[in-house]
């Protein structure tokens, strides 16, 4: 499931206010000194950020010569908005997609005329044939509504079967998680690459809310640890970046076929993480 060599990915959030656009500017300057593959930027939930995806992600790629992915999503989209929102990507050069079903906002009622992110795929497969290279989700610790393992593999096994071109996962700490997910996904031919979601720890409060919310699993051990310190977060940021530097090692010495950070539009981490790992003059676009 590995690719000739492996496929580096940095994930932001479209910024809102003009201090958030510059500590994006600067962010994704530093990060495209290494060459990843690609960027990708979020959509918030229920597309409450459309528009600002939208210009972000066209800017990133002007600015940076990175290629840029957009998040999509099913939560509140028509296929009506859809068509016209990959249309405009496909007319500024965009050519990299990550489909999701997306968060349901507080509150809305709707999910909209897209229920899962296989129709997603599927539709945008049908309107733009293999233009776009579409990224899905994968979830190694089980999507937080899945009702069995089983069921939320065949759940992956039909955005790839709609025309997945690859998946990114969810973030975790355990990477047997990671490769026991794996070899399911080989078990039933799932053989599109399957990227590790990788969050670095820098805020314990923060990634509890976070894991909390996604079903991500921090372990006991971990969990431990970062309460121990308490508030002080320059030996959470020193041990956070151990663990993670540990867990990035071992999923690439295992075959993993990249990692994708999770930036919250920070360098810092993830540089740091980057240099630990000796990929600062490895990395081949």
């Amino acid at each position: 499931m590995r690719q000739a060599s492996p496929a580096y990915s940095f994930e932001f959030f479209p910024p809102k206010t003009e201090e958030g656009i510059s500590k994006l500017t600067a962010t994704s300057r530093a990060l495209a000194a290494v060459k990843p593959r690609f960027f990708s930027v979020t959509f918030g939930a229920g597309g409450s950020t459309r528009d600002l995806t939208f210009g972000t992600v066209i800017e990133l790629q002007k600015s940076s010569g990175i290629i840029t992915a957009p998040h999509l999503s099913c939560i509140s989209s028509t296929r009506e908005n859809i068509r016209e929102m990959l249309h405009g990507y496909r007319d500024k050069g965009i050519n990299h997609i990550v489909a999701l079903r997306g968060d349901m906002p507080s509150g809305m009622g709707e999910a909209g005329e897209f229920r899962y992110a296989n129709e997603l795929v599927t539709f945008i497969r049908e309107e733009t044939g293999e233009h776009f290279h579409i990224e899905v989700a994968a979830y190694p610790e089980y999507h937080p509504q899945a009702t069995s393992p089983d069921k939320d593999l065949e759940n992956f096994k039909r955005k790839v079967d709609a025309g997945a071109s690859s998946a990114i996962t969810q973030y975790f700490y355990n990477p047997d998680a990671y490769f026991r997910f794996i070899d399911r996904c080989m078990s039933v031919n799932i053989d599109i690459d399957i990227v590790p979601g990788i969050m670095p720890i820098t805020n314990y409060f923060q990634l509890a809310r976070f894991s909390d919310a996604c079903g991500a699993e921090i372990p006991r051990w971990i969990r431990k640890r970062l309460e121990a310190y308490g508030e002080n977060l320059e030996s959470i940021r020193a041990f956070g970046e151990e663990v993670v530097t540990s867990l990035c090692k071992e999923l690439l010495d295992k075959g993993a076929p990249g990692l994708h950070f999770y930036t919250l539009n920070r360098a810092e981490p993830v540089l740091a993480i980057w240099n630990n790992l000796g990929l600062a003059t490895s990395q081949q676009n």
